[in-house]
């Protein structure tokens, strides 16, 4: 998983299962995760903002990652990320279309920066704050 996190020098990551890999930078802004040729913008500051609620729950949280036209499962960073009352007011996706899969990419991320240990299993992983 190396990297700095820039442009110049992404975090190479793999999503919980290992299956996929991808590469996320920070981008002002913006946290920014390239999967193949597919580019997803979600707010930087979910960084923070997650690993926060997750200080808070004090536990494990599902992951549950969905695309953004099929419902989040309940109680998961996903559902998290895209609720009505969570630190943004709703998505923090940035592109219609693109604003799912919030469950899958951003705890990754959390994960190189040592802010969060997470479950790397076939399915249903979890994620917790350190």
């Amino acid at each position: 998983m190396a990297g700095a996190g820039t442009k110049d020098d992404p975090w190479q990551l793999k999503t919980a299962p290992g299956t996929s890999e991808f590469t996320a930078y920070r981008d002002g802004s913006q946290l920014v995760c390239i999967v193949g040729k597919t580019q997803l913008s979600y707010q930087a500051r979910a960084i923070e903002d997650l690993h926060a609620i997750l200080k808070q729950r004090g536990d494990w949280v599902a992951l549950g990652g969905t695309d953004e036209q099929k419902d989040a499962p309940p109680d998961t960073v996903e559902s998290w990320g895209r609720a009505a009352d969570n630190r943004v007011g709703g998505w923090y996706g940035l592109k219609k279309g693109f604003r799912g899969r919030f469950g899958v990419y951003v705890p990754p991320v959390l994960e190189v920066l040592g802010l969060v240990e997470l479950e790397h299993g076939a399915r249903n992983n979890r994620v917790r704050a350190l």
